[in-house]
């Protein structure tokens, strides 16, 4: 499945949809609030303040694939 993402600049939150199943409940974890289904599995994820936490993440990848997360996103 082609995971689907949105991006919302004004509140800075990335939702990332990883199925298309109803989500059942879901447990914030921080800047994380991951969806699930009811069978347990994660069907959906909302990053908050996802600039900066994008920006941390993406420092621990090699820089070849920074840019290439950069030219994707912007892509988008």
């Amino acid at each position: 499945m082609d995971y689907k993402y949105r991006y919302d600049p004004e509140s800075d939150v990335l939702a990332v949809y990883l199925s298309k199943k109803p989500f059942d409940y879901a447990t914030e974890m921080g800047d994380l609030i991951v969806h699930f289904d009811k069978g347990d599995t994660p069907v959906y994820v909302e990053i908050l303040n996802a600039s900066g936490f994008l920006s941390g993440a993406a420092k621990t990848l090699p820089k070849s694939k920074q840019r290439e997360l950069v030219h994707h996103l912007s892509a988008s």
